[in-house]
């Protein structure tokens, strides 16, 4: 596929962080394909001939893909998807599905007749194609008046392929999490990061900022074809006069537009408030790209959808979805 979020590998790293198991439907015709990979998980409201599942998309982005469409065909493409997916939920027992679209490729507009499609918050990113320096024209003036502060005062940086181990890696990464108190579901364990090294060894960047000996900051991306996802980093609180931040992100920008990559994407923020702090930060280095994130929610099931939420005794009229899984039946909420 195109890229690392359509891998069936990607969606077995999730498995256990979301308590399913990751399942593809692929859907073939003269008029295109479409490519469905989901993480299936069983409702923990007891019904008569259940168990029933719902379903939701791996950490990150996915959603269903179209290739290989016939001129013209796409609203008639999503319509006889939307028409097969629906025995195959009724076969299966599935009764909603919860759906992160892709926003680089922008496949929330493709199903619009098959989910309802809710805009989230806008993602940002690196262009590194359109620019000959993305680093003068997509990063603000007052972020390389830091990399510059930083670069003169002695930091360096260096970038690792496939690296043999993530030990460092997660000491500071757990303790920035920490400073930050950050949510449980961020704190991924041992074996999320061996499985990691394991599936996408080839696909894992690791960017390390070194002061003096020592590293004060250090990144795990992913990479795969021409495009680089930031997923994880941390810092060190006694060297964030130096910036370690800031030049993690200078060095995807230089090693990505040495090799080809055409795009770093760093994501959203936290929350859909626009001034949202972790994406103005993110802003300062994608100043003039920004993507639409999207949502999709859909009912496969409604006279069962229905009774499990009477039978959990909650009001499906609320913003939480699936409503069956709010509350006492749910940790954490999609």
């Amino acid at each position: 596929m195109k890229d690392l979020f359509f891998e069936k590998d990607y969606g077995k790293l999730y498995e256990k962080i979301e308590r399913g198991s990751c399942e593809v439907f692929e859907f073939t015709h003269a008029l295109g394909s479409v490519y469905h990979q989901f993480i299936k998980k069983e409702i923990p409201v007891q019904l008569k001939n259940g168990p029933y599942f719902d379903l939701v998309t791996p950490y990150g982005y996915g959603g269903p893909l179209m290739t290989d469409i016939a001129d013209g065909k796409k609203e008639e493409l999503a319509q006889l998807f939307q028409e097969a997916f629906w025995s195959y939920c009724q076969e299966n027992k599935i009764v909603g599905e919860s759906v992160r679209f892709h926003p680089v490729f922008s496949n929330a507009h493709d199903f619009k007749s098959c989910y309802e499609i809710v805009h989230r918050r806008n993602t940002t990113g690196t262009n590194l194609k359109i620019y000959e320096d993305p680093v003068q024209s997509e990063f603000s003036k007052s972020c390389r008046r830091n990399i510059r502060k930083a670069l003169k005062s002695g930091v360096s940086f260096s970038i690792t392929i496939n690296p043999p181990d993530l030990k460092e890696f997660k000491e500071i990464y757990y303790s920035t999490m920490d400073r930050n108190k950050a949510a449980e579901i961020y704190y991924f364990d041992d074996d999320y990061f061996s499985d990691c090294l394991r599936r996408f060894g080839k696909n894992i960047l690791l960017t390390e900022v070194t002061f003096e000996g020592k590293v004060i900051g250090m990144g795990l991306n992913f990479f795969y074809n021409d495009l680089i996802h930031t997923h994880l980093s941390g810092t060190l609180k006694d060297y964030h006069h130096l910036s370690p931040a800031y030049v993690l992100q200078y060095a995807l920008a230089v090693w990505g537009k040495d090799n080809g990559i055409s795009l770093i994407h760093d994501g959203g923020g936290r929350t859909r408030d626009p001034q949202d702090s972790l994406f103005l930060f993110k802003k300062q280095f994608g100043k003039n790209t920004e993507f639409e994130y999207y949502f999709g929610y859909k009912i496969w099931n409604e006279p069962i959808y229905q009774a499990l939420c009477e039978e959990a005794q909650v009001s499906r009229s609320g913003e939480s979805f699936p409503a069956y899984r709010q509350k006492k039946f749910e940790r954490v909420s999609n």
